[in-house]
């Protein structure tokens, strides 16, 4: 949900960007602005001798608009960036001894890696996540815990059964996993 919610703002921020660049471009080419516009036409400038000559006499004042907007501009990039990398591995290439190897797709294994977590003692509910390269993943898995569980074993039962299970069906040396364990959410039992 918040990376839906992050996506559709940076969208939108985008987009303003865009139309306002856009229209000042048109402007400068000579179309003709609506009366109620930032510039009244081609010759006219976004910021005017006056404002510009207010800092003359101030040396640090340029260098440090400069600055600060190409920390904008750089931090921008490392967002966009950030919003484009895949945070999760696509496939994973599993060993078929023929040399070739076959593709298995990450979600596909997230999936059944989760939902044979889930049919562990003391588990309630599993998330899955592969992350790393293609031959060498990784896995975090998230558990929520029964309020009877007890977390040693359902963590020694998931590295035994579901995480060398899912390690010897891909036909991996190794699947690493970083384990979050949670409660659920219960009420308090009463004793009497």
């Amino acid at each position: 949900m918040l990376r839906t919610v992050n996506r559709v703002v940076l969208a939108l921020a985008g987009l303003v960007l865009l139309v306002i660049g856009g229209s000042v471009l048109a402007v400068g080419l000579g179309a003709s602005p609506p009366s109620w516009w930032i510039h009244d036409g081609r010759h006219d400038v976004l910021v005017s001798a006056a404002d510009r000559a207010r800092w003359r006499d101030e040396g640090w004042f340029w260098p440090t608009v400069i600055a600060v907007l190409a920390v904008i501009v750089l931090l921008a990039l490392w967002w966009l960036s950030a919003q484009l990398r895949r945070h999760r591995l696509a496939e994973v290439l599993v060993e078929t001894g023929d040399g070739e190897g076959a593709l298995l797709r990450g979600r596909a294994m997230e999936n059944v890696l989760a939902a044979e977590a889930e049919t562990l003692d003391g588990v309630d509910r599993a998330r899955v996540a592969l992350t790393g390269r293609r031959s060498t993943p990784k896995a975090r898995v998230e558990l929520v815990l029964a309020p009877d569980a007890t977390p040693s074993d359902a963590l020694h039962r998931l590295s035994d059964r579901a995480l060398t299970h899912a390690r010897d069906s891909a036909g991996l040396a190794s699947l690493p996993a970083t384990v979050r364990l949670r409660g659920v959410k219960h009420r308090a039992e009463r004793v009497s």
